[in-house]
């Protein structure tokens, strides 16, 4: 197709405003917008949306009120009250701080991405005569952001693609590395499930012609910056039951600490509303309940940087809890081009006769399963190409209608095709057609794709044409096995083939000749029993199940339909990503348990380890649970509030990095938590704490 001629119709010709190189992510210092923001998310209206915080802010404020009271009263020894105040508050900051850097490296990226959405103008094309949109059109230059879903805009070599759309026509290659990341350029082109385009890319090559399918602020970029910066993330049901979860065990503290001065008058005694606050504080889930919102943006984080976007915090978590993984076996399981491996022919012809023939019918062929027929026949017998136009030669196209291909040349009509097609199309019968179809069952039982070959009517033999399983795919397999994963290998091949290709790569199952209404009747299938499904797709075909499974990946060359259905997308269209989504997600999962453990266990520890120094002096015989030989009650509370706020600032790097993930089934999982965070959990605190009341003891503080 040649490049469309420019008729500029309220503008002059130009390229469209604005440039940038290539943007990639960057490194930004996170230190210090991270510190602003722990100050800002003191705002009660921030703080609410985590209760246990939020208790702790209250109380907090409480106890700086009475602070303030009591010196402007003329308190002689404040500094008691002043030491616990101060740890209080750097316990809501240190908890905000965590929120903020897990935020903060979602607010690099987001700025990234802004510069790849340039105030660009968009060259909108003005439909002709009969209401028809060409490349020839005239054009008129405007702001992309006056571009209206439906208007038809020319991107030509150097432009930016002004907003997301499908291509119409033509073909280019586009500069999507402020996306993904990636340097390699893309091709996009109109049909097929390559035409999706996004805005702020830049087309390299050629020109095409692009449909808005987006209004401006709701483009895929707009809603990458959005959930990059966690402006949209939502609380995932696991968060939700887990703050449920931490918000009632601090409601028990309450009535618990409430009811403590009963006990103490009772003994003839006096506790502060001080002293009652730091030991409510310290014994409150405070450790998880500070560290749980940075959890869940950091799981996204970590898709966010592989190059994967997750539509919400839910889809992350349930890729965590996948029971059935569906895989396309082309391009994730197998290498994906087939290629020409062995001529087979029929009794009473000659392998090289059958390599004649599939030879010519394959010279027009750009495939590279037909290239790959050539090849071989060249390397096999020494044929070689020849000028076909000389030979007055007529090539037949394949189409999906008759599934097959071919060349009409010297009189001869020469065909290759599907087994079942060509013979249909001959209405062969009897014994020639029976040792096609048996040859073809022996290719497919090998895990390869029989293509038969027909000269005038004689079938002469099957070309096996083999894709390769991907090396250590059957190794990946046996891990999703070991975690409780059932795969299904998804093909259109017929049922021996797939079934070859299922033993050799090691999946649980596998579905053949795949439609997309067997692929939505399988997900809901599995659906029905309980489980949850994963799956990824890349063609409007596979929207429906997309958006049917729990955990649908879209792959980012796909079509827009597949990318509106998935509720993740991969930025490098890469499937076997699902393996490694997986992974994250189960991540995501241990690193909340494994730390809940943790806090749940140190809130014991500290119980048992602070309560007998506390009250020794109103109930002596206390002093045998005594056993950290706490020096006095307030350091003991001293020491317990500073251990609080400094255990959150200590956890911060696995809350963001995550516990290591590793495939083990539940119950190997379960008892490695409570081994290591959970004994953890209880053995920490009466260390810290007893070195931290050794040394605010020795420097007098308490």
């Amino acid at each position: 197709m040649t490049s469309p001629t420019l008729l500029p119709a309220d503008s002059e010709h130009g390229q469209a405003a604005g440039h940038r190189g290539n943007a990639g992510m960057i490194r930004a210092e996170l230190l210090g917008p991270a510190i602003v923001d722990s100050f800002r998310k003191l705002d009660p209206r921030v703080m609410w949306r985590n209760p246990v915080m939020f208790v702790v802010e209250v109380v907090t404020v409480l106890t700086t009120v009475l602070l303030i009271r009591d010196l402007l009263d003329g308190e002689p020894h404040p500094g008691f009250a002043i030491q616990i105040n101060l740890w209080l508050w750097f316990t809501l900051l240190f908890a905000n701080f965590a929120e903020a850097v897990a935020e903060g490296r979602g607010k690099a990226q987001a700025d990234s991405l802004r510069r790849a959405r340039t105030e660009t103008r968009g060259k909108r094309l003005i439909a002709n005569d009969e209401g028809h949109f060409t490349p020839q059109c005239r054009y008129e230059e405007v702001p992309a952001p006056a571009l209206a879903v439906g208007d038809v805009v020319l991107v030509l070599t150097g432009d930016f693609i002004p907003s997301d759309g499908e291509v119409v026509e033509g073909i280019a290659s586009v500069d999507e590395s402020a996306i993904t990341g990636e340097s390699a350029p893309v091709i996009r082109e109109s049909g097929g499930d390559r035409s999706a385009v996004t805005g702020g890319t830049r087309v390299l090559s050629d020109w095409i012609v692009v449909r808005i399918t987006a209004a401006q602020g709701s483009t895929f970029l707009d809603r990458m910056i959005s959930l990059v910066e966690g402006a949209q993330r939502q609380k995932t049901p696991n968060e939700i039951a887990l703050t449920i979860l931490l918000a009632g065990m601090t409601l028990i503290f309450i009535f618990a600490v409430a009811t403590i001065p009963s006990f103490v008058n009772y003994a003839g005694g006096h506790i502060s509303v001080l002293i009652l606050v730091a030991l409510f504080v310290t014994l409150i889930p405070t450790t998880i309940g500070a560290l749980l919102s940075a959890i869940g943006i950091a799981g996204m984080d970590r898709l966010i940087r592989f190059n994967v976007l997750a539509m919400s915090g839910r889809a992350v978590e349930a890729a965590g809890d996948v029971d059935t993984l569906l895989l396309d076996k082309t391009g994730t399981i197998t290498i994906g081009d087939r290629q020409a491996s062995a001529f087979l022919p029929v009794a009473g012809v000659s392998e090289q006769e059958l390599a004649d023939a599939a030879q010519l019918a394959s010279l027009a062929d750009e495939t590279p399963e037909g290239r790959s027929v050539v090849v071989l026949a060249k390397e096999r017998f020494g044929i070689r190409g020849r000028d076909m136009t000389a030979l007055g030669a007529r090539f037949v196209p394949f189409t999906a209608q008759t599934r097959m291909s071919g060349v009409d040349v010297g009189g001869r009509q020469i065909r290759k095709g599907a087994v079942d097609s060509i013979i249909a199309a001959l209405g062969k019968h009897g014994a020639s057609a029976d040792h096609i179809r048996e040859i073809a069952d022996g290719v497919a039982r090998q895990g390869g794709t029989p293509l038969a070959v027909v000269d005038d009517g004689r079938l002469m033999g099957v070309v096996h044409l083999k894709d390769v399983v991907k090396g250590g795919i059957r190794e990946r397999f046996a891990e999703l096995r070991r975690m409780g994963i059932r795969t299904v290998m998804i093909t259109g091949d017929n049922p021996l083939t797939a079934a070859a290709i299922a033993a050799e790569s090691g999946v649980d199952d596998f579905l053949a000749q795949a439609t997309p209404e067997a692929k939505l009747a399988l997900i809901r299938k599995e659906q029905g029993l309980g489980k949850l499904v994963a799956m990824c797709g890349d063609g409007t075909n596979d929207a429906p199940a997309l958006a049917q499974a729990d955990v649908g990946v879209a792959m980012n060359t796909g079509t827009v339909a597949a990318r509106e259905a998935g509720n993740m997308v991969d930025l490098d269209s890469d499937p076997t990503k699902l393996i490694e989504i997986v992974g994250i997600g189960k991540q995501l999962l241990m690193t909340r348990g494994a730390l809940t453990t943790f806090s749940i266990a140190n809130d014991v520890a500290k119980y048992f380890a602070i309560i007998p120094a506390m009250f020794v002096g109103f109930y002596p015989a206390l002093s045998a649970l005594n056993v950290m030989r706490l020096a006095t009650p307030e350091s003991a509370i001293l020491s317990a509030i500073i251990f609080n706020a400094l255990i959150i600032i200590a956890l911060i790097p696995l809350a963001l990095k995550g516990v290591r993930y590793r495939p083990v089934g539940a119950a190997v999982l379960l008892r490695r938590n409570l081994l290591v965070y959970g004994l953890g959990g209880l053995v920490v605190p009466f260390i810290g704490i007893k070195l931290i009341d050794m040394l605010v003891t020795s420097i007098g503080l308490a």
